[in-house]
């Protein structure tokens, strides 16, 4: 991300190039005349450059050059030095008109994680959000995450707010294009699916980075991002570019069922849905109502993939009540974690949503700072 803004001394204006020329002129004791004829361009014309109201062109800056001895890259800069604070100045006071836009943003949580740095004063720091999102003004911004076409907006607009979930995705984009992934490959992807599943039963130290190298080699991004205050996410999917797919997770219920759960469901979609569509994730997603087809199917899925769908219906068929021990034994066939089996009986009503928890295992974040 660039931070040439922030860590770049700009004052609020720089003088016009035409006072260096006058300066430079009246120490030879040369008059604005004698300039113009010297270069051959009319009186008008330097009088313009002198008082800021001509720019100096390349062909300028030459004619300079060989009348004033002064480098042509000399007086170019000056000129884009000037110009772009004239732009800077003017881009300032537009900045001014959407403090409103600022305080509406997650800015002091996404400080808290260093997803932007703190700035000196409200403008610096609207430049900074939009430095993060990678857009150039709050206007584009409400075009690029407030799109009435953003199948997610509709999704999630009862549960989270559109600008911390912006940043949520935004952060998780950052995140994902700083990690290479070969070209997407679906067969890949799917042998890697099969690799991963054994590695529910791994601790985090172990699991997050074996998955997270099986899915870039499969062209898949696989990062995860803490929610803001304002977001109830799990997940998300989406295409980055042609070839690379991102799934983002949140951690959000903080436990391994949901957890992997929310990854191979995310897997789904990249499996089953095309590349234009972008999923988010949320307490909707086991709504009927609420769920579209697609959710359903990678809702589906996710469940096929974690337990063989037969050994589950022979299992939950022979018996009314679940011990820990036939839950852990089931698990060990399966050779998944225990904690998502009790998940799947939880969903499934055949187990109480109070039983068995002590299975499931609880995933924190660790301090990011």
């Amino acid at each position: 991300m660039n931070r040439q803004s922030k860590n770049s001394y700009m004052p609020d204006m720089v003088s016009y190039p035409g006072e260096t020329v006058l300066e430079t002129i009246e120490s030879y004791g040369m008059s604005q005349a004698e300039l113009a004829e010297r270069m051959g361009r009319p009186k008008k014309t330097v009088n313009e450059i002198i008082h800021g109201k001509a720019a100096i062109t390349p062909e300028t800056a030459l004619q300079l050059e060989r009348v004033l001895n002064v480098p042509a890259r000399f007086w170019m800069n000056r000129e884009q030095n000037y110009r772009e604070a004239l732009a800077r100045a003017t881009e300032r006071m537009r900045l001014e008109e959407n403090i409103e836009w600022l305080e509406q943003m997650p800015v002091a949580e996404m400080i808290k994680r260093g997803w932007i740095e703190k700035m000196s004063d409200k403008v610096a720091q609207i430049e900074e959000l939009l430095n993060f999102f990678g857009v150039a003004s709050p206007k584009q911004w409400n075009d690029v995450w407030l799109n009435p076409c953003v199948v997610f907006r509709k999704s999630l607009a009862y549960s989270s707010t559109p600008e911390a979930l912006a940043a949520w995705l935004r952060k998780g984009e950052v995140d994902a294009q700083q990690l290479y992934c070969r070209p997407f490959d679906a067969q890949r992807f799917q042998a890697a699916l099969v690799e991963i599943r054994k590695l529910t039963v791994e601790s985090p130290a172990v699991f997050l980075s074996r998955a997270t190298e099986l899915c870039a080699a499969s062209g898949v991004a696989l990062v995860l991002v803490p929610q803001l205050k304002q977001t109830k996410v799990s997940g998300a999917t989406r295409w980055i570019t042609s070839e690379k797919a991102l799934i983002q997770l949140s951690l959000r219920y903080k436990e391994d069922a949901q957890f992997w759960f929310s990854f191979f469901h995310e897997a789904g979609h990249i499996l089953l849905h095309g590349k234009k569509d972008i999923f988010i994730e949320d307490e909707s997603a086991d709504d009927p109502e609420r769920s579209a087809q697609k959710e359903r199917e990678a809702n589906q899925f996710a469940a096929d993939l974690l337990i063989d769908p037969t050994a589950y219906r022979n299992f939950v068929a022979m018996r009314k009540k679940f011990s820990k021990a036939d839950i852990c034994q089931f698990a060990a066939n399966q050779q998944i974690a225990p904690g998502i089996v009790v998940g799947r009986l939880q969903h499934d009503k055949f187990l109480s949503f109070s039983h068995c928890n002590d299975l499931k295992v609880k995933f924190v974040w660790v301090d990011e700072n």
